[in-house]
């Protein structure tokens, strides 16, 4: 690898970073056909593969001592890593995949664009896609979490939906994702935000332009409803 080259694209020369993903083409594919059989196109793993090569050029210091292809490739896997959501007991289609996909891909971007998480707005209008289309295609194919993951507060699902019966046997009774596509499109919002991405009520207030007391009501009718569905 070029030291040269690769210093030109860490420090934001489109030029040089075009230039050294194509020179790394097949280190990116090795690492994509690992994951074949997931249930997303290989193209689009390529995609993704190309996303966590362009971070890792962008967070690879040439001091670390070490190839950068060392550093690069379980950046490369750890994007893949995060998006791929094959695990779950709800299968989801080809088209739910490709819009999850593109959110995830613009989310990605307009991070490094303003440098903190995008408003729903502004990814409702990146996207060209209404807010509540953005909502279901991110819990369709967001993974099955559990219910034992914590909020910024350390508020948990299971917490929240518990009446003394066991993770297993809760989602047994009723998938958590079939249970949350019942909720208003506004209460689906605020659970994952809260509980599939842990953010706080004040972030999750930012994103939805609403009030953190109003995510505090959104919040405590979905877990209402949740008990509901979960226990009827």
């Amino acid at each position: 690898m070029n030291a040269s080259l690769l210093e030109a694209a860490r420090r934001g020369d489109r030029e040089a970073a075009d230039q050294v993903l194509r020179e790394n083409t097949g280190l990116i594919w090795s690492v994509v056909r690992r994951f074949k059989g997931r249930g997303v196109e290989l193209e689009d793993l390529y995609q993704l593969g190309c996303m966590g090569f362009l971070k890792a050029v962008q967070g690879f210091d040439l001091d670390y001592g070490t190839q950068f292809s060392t550093y690069a490739v379980p950046k490369i896997a750890g994007e893949i890593r995060r998006f791929l959501r094959d695990d779950g007991p709800v299968k989801v289609g080809r088209s739910l995949r490709e819009q999850g996909l593109a959110i995830y891909a613009a989310r990605e971007r307009l991070i490094g664009q303003l440098g903190r998480e995008p408003a729903l707005s502004e990814l409702a209008a990146e996207l060209d896609m209404a807010p509540e289309e953005i909502a279901a295609a991110e819990l369709a194919t967001a993974p099955p979490e559990s219910l034992q993951q914590e909020t910024a507060e350390g508020l948990t699902l299971e917490a929240a939906l518990s009446d003394g019966s066991s993770e297993e046997e809760l989602v047994e009774k009723l998938a958590l994702r079939q249970a949350i596509a019942l909720l208003p499109e506004r209460e689906q919002q605020t659970i994952h935000l809260r509980f599939f991405r842990g953010l706080t009520q004040a972030k999750t207030a930012q994103i939805l332009g609403v009030s953190q007391v109003q995510v505090s009501r959104l919040e405590r009718r979905a877990v209402d409803r949740l008990r509901s569905y979960l226990e009827g």
